[in-house]
């Protein structure tokens, strides 16, 4: 799997905030992207983990655990509604942790847009890379 520069990857989020800051519109299309239950997160304020698991992302692995790359099935339906395969996950280490920990980065194909769990899905912030 390749995956373009981070900066690239600004999915909805940015798109909206891009057309804000220079005074343009936004369709009701374009806001309905991205649902309310997901929130925003800037890339500096990620546990460093987090920043390891985006690399290896980028350099397409090796990855640390068999699951990581597998289809994200989005079944708490908190992330936008996509087709099947659409999203991915990876884990992000939890240092401590003798399993595979709670924290994730899912990714989704299309759009390249990354999100991030603390939690095991119960809540997902999108990356911010601009920040």
């Amino acid at each position: 799997m390749t995956f373009p520069p981070r900066m690239s990857r600004i999915g909805a989020a940015g798109a909206l905030l891009a057309a804000l800051l220079v005074g343009g519109t936004v369709s009701a299309g374009q806001a309905a992207a991205a649902p309310a239950s997901v929130g925003s997160v800037c890339y500096a304020a990620l546990p460093s983990q987090a920043h390891d698991t985006l690399d290896l992302i980028d350099q397409g692995g090796p990855f640390p655990y068999d699951q990581d790359g597998v289809v994200f099935q989005n079944r708490e339906g908190v992330l936008p509604s996509q087709s099947a395969g659409y999203y991915h996950e990876y884990t992000v280490i939890t240092p401590g942790s003798p399993t595979r920990g709670a924290r994730r980065v899912v990714t989704g194909e299309q759009s390249q847009e990354d999100y991030y769990t603390g939690d095991h899905y119960e809540t997902f912030d999108l990356i911010d890379f601009g920040c």
